[in-house]
C-alpha cells in the first residue's frame, strides 16, 4: 500500500476518465501540498538518483532535465505504484477500442518486467527545471515496443509567483483535420494524467486513433520547475 492509496481511492476516477475522453488529459489539484511540492522542487540528485541532461544537446529545447533511473526516489515511486492500476485498466479498455490485443498487466513490476525482456531497461522520468527562455519543444515517448499509452506530470513551482510562462501544452491530430491546440492548466502541486501518444477517440463511425503530442512553451520570467514521469523505459 503506497502513500497515496488512500487519496487515490476518494478520487473521482469516473470523471477523470470523462477528461481523458474528452481531451486526452485529467488535471488532479493540489494533489501534492503547496509545502511538499516545494521542497520536492528543492531537490535534484535524490541521493544521487539522477543524471542531468541539458536540452541543448537533444536539440529539444532549453534547459536542464535530471532524469531518474528505473528505481524512482519517493515520492515518484509512491505515484507510480498508485496510479498504475487504475490507468492500467483506462489502457486495456483504450486497446479493446481500437481492437489492439495486447492487455497491461495489473501490477507494474510485471509490466516493467516486460520491458526489460525487451530491451527497455533506461528509465524515462525526468524532473525539469527551465529558467527564462527555457522550454521544452513537441515531443513523445511513444519509440519502443511496449509503450503505456498515459504519464503524470506535476508542477512544483507557482504559476506567476515563481515564473511566468511555461505554459504545459499538448496537440491532438486527428485524421483529415487541423491540429488541435490544449493549454494543460496547472498550478503548484497539481498533478495531470496526459496522453503519451495515441488514443482512441469516439467519432461518428466509430472509435478511430486520434495522436498527441506535449511540451512546455517558453518559460518568459522566473524558474520553472516539474516533474514528468513515463511509466515504460526505453532502450
Amino acid at each position: 500500500m503506497t502513500q497515496f492509496s488512500d487519496a487515490f481511492n476518494q478520487l473521482d476516477w469516473f470523471a477523470i476518465y470523462g477528461h481523458l475522453e474528452a481531451d486526452g488529459y485529467a488535471v488532479i489539484p493540489g494533489l501534492l501540498a503547496a509545502d511538499r511540492a516545494r521542497e520536492l522542487a528543492r531537490r535534484t540528485d535524490f541521493d544521487g538518483k539522477t543524471r542531468r541532461i541539458s536540452l541543448m544537446t537533444t536539440e529539444l529545447g532549453q534547459g536542464d532535465l535530471f532524469y531518474f533511473d528505473q528505481n524512482l526516489p519517493d515520492p515518484w515511486q509512491s505515484l507510480h505504484e498508485a496510479f498504475y492500476p487504475k490507468l492500467a485498466a483506462i489502457a486495456n479498455t483504450w486497446n479493446e477500442r481500437l481492437d489492439i490485443s495486447y492487455r497491461y498487466p495489473e501490477e507494474l513490476s510485471a509490466f516493467l518486467q516486460q520491458c526489460s525482456a525487451a530491451g527497455q531497461r533506461r528509465g524515462q522520468s525526468y524532473l525539469s527545471r527551465l529558467s527564462a527562455g527555457g522550454y521544452v519543444a513537441l515531443h513523445q515517448r511513444s519509440d519502443a515496443e511496449h509503450v503505456f499509452p498515459m504519464q503524470v506530470v506535476a508542477l512544483l513551482a507557482a504559476p506567476g509567483d515563481d515564473f511566468l510562462g511555461g505554459e504545459f501544452v499538448m496537440t491532438e491530430q486527428r485524421p483529415r483535420m487541423q491540429s488541435r491546440p490544449l493549454v494543460v492548466p496547472l498550478k503548484l502541486g497539481d498533478v495531470a494524467i496526459i496522453t503519451t501518444a495515441q488514443r482512441p477517440f469516439k467519432g461518428t463511425r466509430g472509435d478511430y486513433r486520434v495522436n498527441l503530442k506535449h511540451a512546455i512553451s517558453r518559460v518568459r520570467q522566473g524558474e520553472r520547475i516539474g516533474v514528468e514521469l513515463t511509466f515504460h523505459h526505453s532502450v
